[in-house]
């Protein structure tokens, strides 16, 4: 980057979101993705997308929202959906839903020796992974096993690292040295302080973009859904909605897991409390 490149970026200053604006913004995204900002995101909005104008000299925040209701490759809105979303996760988050899969629902499914097991808002890979990882501690014949791992989400952004696989030291501090060594390669060189998933960890798991407030793109009953930290962002009519069609995708006694800081309750739908966080499927 050359003096005058330089000095153009720093020039540049993000412009005020209007009301009006945000709510054509919000609107959109809670149309096409059923995510609900409230009006206290309004300045969350303006950072993130600040970032996007700025470095696309885009003038204002009109002028960006023509360009994503006029792109007809959908390309722009994923764009504003990865820049918007947040993906905090870990390995074994929630450890207890980890447990449970463990001494529960694997000893159940060992007669047919068949388990489908969908991860929804996989994020950047580490909850379908560490399903995988519980399914090889326990199942000692796994090869003998038909078994179905589908990871989902919404941006592609965190999709691409889930497929990757690349993970930083510092992200696998939950894992124990026997797990890491057991499971991950550690990389050297220019990859020093990195860990990749091991290529049959990787094997087990189909990865997918899905848009969850739209049908889903497939024909799978499935033994497990893993919707967890997920619904925060949806308002109660897109709950239900989302809760019901999981449930139709879900055998008779599936069990389903949402995160710790969720609730069914207030949200009709057809699912018995388990424990915390996880219901089966009446």
């Amino acid at each position: 980057m050359n003096k005058s490149q330089k000095s153009t970026q720093f020039l540049f200053t993000i412009p005020p979101l209007k009301n009006g604006e945000f709510e054509a913004i919000r609107s959109l995204i809670y149309k096409k993705s059923g995510i609900f900002l409230g009006k206290e995101k309004k300045i969350l909005v303006r950072s993130r997308l600040g970032k996007i104008l700025r470095r696309r000299k885009i003038p204002s925040f009109k002028e960006y929202y023509k360009l994503i209701v006029g792109d007809t490759t959908g390309q722009e809105f994923t764009q504003l959906l990865n820049a918007i979303s947040t993906n905090f996760t870990q390995f074994f988050r929630e450890r207890e839903h980890f447990e449970f899969l463990k001494e529960v629902i694997i000893p159940n499914c060992s007669q047919n020796r068949q388990i489908k097991i969908w991860s929804a808002g996989c994020s950047s890979g580490e909850e379908p992974y560490s399903i995988a990882i519980t399914l090889l501690e326990k199942v000692k014949d796994i090869k003998e096993w038909n078994i179905k791992i589908l990871a989902t989400d919404i941006s592609t952004r965190v999709l691409e690292k889930a497929i990757r696989g690349f993970y930083q030291e510092e992200q696998l501090a939950t894992l124990s040295k026997v797990t890491l060594r057991k499971y991950f390669l550690r990389g050297n060189g220019d990859w020093a302080g990195y860990y990749q998933v091991r290529p049959e960890i990787k094997k087990m798991i189909e990865f997918k973009h899905v848009n969850l407030l739209k049908p889903f793109p497939f024909k799978i009953m499935f033994n497990i859904i893993f919707c967890r930290n997920v619904m925060i962002y949806f308002d109660r009519p897109t709950k239900e909605d989302l809760i019901t069609r999981f449930s139709q995708v879900l055998v008779p006694g599936g069990y389903f897991f949402i995160g710790h800081s969720e609730s069914l309750m207030g949200i009709r739908h057809n699912f018995k409390y388990i424990r915390p966080a996880i219901y089966q499927k009446v």
